[in-house]
């Protein structure tokens, strides 16, 4: 596969606002989700090019095997963003997305490339703090009855989208962070009020891996996948703290 191809696989809408974008925000989707499930270019003026990551496993790339370590994905992630960087950038990663992106971000700097604007992590602890209840080695009936799969039928969800998730959870938990110095990227950490799997401790626990500015948001009333129904919000918020110029 040519380079070309190899990013237009892995950053779906790259090259979408050739015309207008004066800025770019990566994103990177929550665990069991593909690049479609974020409808953020939508509500994002014409200057911001939207380039949301596909991982293997998922939607136009199922054919693929979902990995399972998060230094794989970043290792096959970060070049692919520095060939990118010839504009301002910013990151948005929801959940499993945050981990990643945060991985990434580190990497590019050891690769001494342009870093990130911002980092926008939502729906995620900071990293090093332990997983509450760990569920990849749960067993499938015990699995399933964790995820939010209603009005999908049970045979599609056991023989594609099970896999799928236990992969994704395999990468979230076995993931453990190097000791690094903090980014010099500020952050802004997000989250739903309502959502049980983080909470605001875990949240500000953040803080310390950046050297810049950081800023902490709640979503009033909104629950883990608070990004499904809010993106207009989400967007606003986006914009108001990565303006697009000109």
């Amino acid at each position: 596969m040519t380079a070309a191809g190899l990013a237009a696989a892995w950053l779906r809408g790259l090259g979408s606002r050739d015309l207008t974008a004066q800025r770019r925000l990566f994103v990177f989707p929550h665990a069991g989700a593909g690049a479609s499930a974020y409808r953020l270019a939508a509500y994002l003026p014409d200057s911001v090019e939207v380039c949301t990551v596909q991982l293997p496993g998922r939607e136009s790339r199922f054919a693929e095997p979902a990995l399972t370590s998060l230094d794989e994905a970043v290792a096959a992630l970060a070049p692919l963003i520095a060939d990118h960087t010839d504009l301002p950038y910013a990151f948005f990663g929801h959940s499993m997305g945050s981990l990643i992106a945060f991985e990434t971000a580190r990497r590019l700097r050891a690769l001494g490339t342009r870093m990130p604007d911002r980092l926008f992590l939502s729906g995620m602890r900071a990293p090093g703090l332990p997983d509450r209840d760990p569920r990849h080695t749960l067993p499938d009936d015990e699995l399933l009855a964790t995820a939010d799969f209603d009005g999908v039928d049970a045979e599609l969800r056991e023989l594609l989208l099970l896999p799928l998730l236990r992969a994704d959870l395999t990468l979230c938990e076995t993931y453990t962070p190097r000791a690094e110095a903090p980014l010099p990227c500020p952050l802004t950490v997000l989250a739903g009020s309502d959502d049980d799997s983080v909470d605001e401790k875990e949240l500000a626990d953040w803080r310390r891996h950046t050297s810049a500015d950081f800023q902490q948001h709640l979503f009033p009333g909104a629950p883990h996948l608070y990004v499904r129904g809010t993106e207009r919000e989400l967007a606003e918020m986006i914009t108001r703290t990565f303006p697009a110029r000109g």
